[in-house]
């Protein structure tokens, strides 16, 4: 029997290629998410229409069949909501859950803080609570590369400490990763978090630097570069991510036997919890970037030098040591491969 797993935030950049990944696999898929006007809603329906999802279709609640895959069904939903939430999960009787919901972004925490409470904190208690209750197999989450905040060793490491958080999107990944130890403590859910690395590829989100870089060279318009383009960033292509959090899936954790409140880890614990890295581990310097796309467009970019925003670090730089060891995760994607791919579904995508 093929495998029953809940993906939330199918509609999303990284949730719709994984729920592509895990039906071609064979696996049993229900996708949620609440479609929210964050950015352009336009380019979620498109991911979901890919995913033979109709627009027209959708109602909230009430799932609906994709058209391409007979493995693959959606539900419109908000994770806030507990109840509906909950009667889900009673009737999906899954076996794993991957928890890629979420209020992104880091700057817009800035100024809607109430926004990352409830989708980030409330909605992730509520996925915890339906977990417990369904005897889950493995809850698989979202964190993110934003939780190492102040910390300057690199590379960051999930042994490292991540008490100061510079945005409160940061403040509630980490606060998610303190959520999901309590249930694997007191619950015994098995539960992994990842810190995602500046993912990016096709269907990326039009708030990130590729993409908004990408579209304002393509108008003749500059391109705001932060930090005076003083910047490292961890890029990782979406396949690599999308191969590590399928690797992910099929490994619980167990517990650390070595695990010692005396020195405690804090990527692991007695309880079946663990915490990964998960990026390229190769950091690029933003204007080489920036050349990798000038070059896949053929477009020369005028740049806007500005200085670093708040919530921003200047460098991320993944230590992905255990998920190499542990599951033989070996990200292989070439930065300007991956930027080409992206310029040839954007210019598709635009004509």
């Amino acid at each position: 029997m093929p495998k029953k797993v809940l993906v939330t935030g199918s509609a999303g950049f990284i949730g719709f290629h994984l729920v592509k990944r895990l039906v071609a696999e064979g696996w049993d898929v229900v996708g949620l998410d609440n479609i929210n006007d964050y950015y352009d809603v336009s380019l979620k329906y498109a991911r979901l229409a890919e995913s033979g999802i109709a627009k027209g279709k959708i109602n909230w609640g009430e799932p609906v069949q994709s058209e391409k895959f007979p493995n693959y069904r959606f539900v419109r939903m908000h994770l806030e909501d507990a109840q509906p939430l909950q009667e889900l999960f009673s009737f999906g009787k899954f076996d794993a859950v991957v928890n890629l919901a979420a209020q992104a972004g880091v700057r817009y925490s800035i100024t809607n803080p109430g926004a990352y409470i409830q989708s980030n904190i409330v909605g992730f208690a509520n996925i915890l609570e339906a977990c417990r209750h369904n005897d889950i197999g493995h809850l698989v989450y979202a964190s993110s590369s934003s939780v190492y905040g102040l910390n300057e060793q690199m590379p960051f490491s999930t042994s490292d400490n991540v008490d100061h958080p510079v945005s409160l999107y940061a403040a509630s990944k980490k606060s998610n990763e303190l959520m999901a130890h309590t249930y694997s403590h007191l619950f015994s859910l098995p539960t992994t978090g990842l810190r995602f690395f500046t993912v990016y590829g096709p269907w990326g989100r039009p708030d990130m630097a590729l993409f908004l870089f990408t579209e304002a060279m393509q108008a003749g318009k500059p391109i705001t570069v932060f930090n005076h383009g003083d910047m490292l960033r961890d890029f990782t292509y979406i396949d690599d991510i999308i191969e590590g959090v399928y690797r992910v899936i099929n490994h619980p954790p167990k517990g650390n036997p070595g695990w010692s409140g005396k020195n405690p880890d804090p990527g692991s614990s007695k309880a079946p919890y663990k915490i990964y890295n998960i990026g390229n581990n190769n950091p690029v310097k933003l204007l080489d970037f920036i050349k990798a796309i000038e070059n896949a467009l053929g477009i020369k970019a005028n740049m806007e030098m500005l200085p670093i925003q708040p919530g921003d670090v200047p460098a991320t730089y993944a230590d992905v040591t255990d998920l190499v060891r542990d599951l033989d995760y070996q990200p292989a994607t070439p930065l300007e491969h991956g930027i080409g791919k992206f310029v040839e579904w954007y210019l598709a995508r635009s004509s």
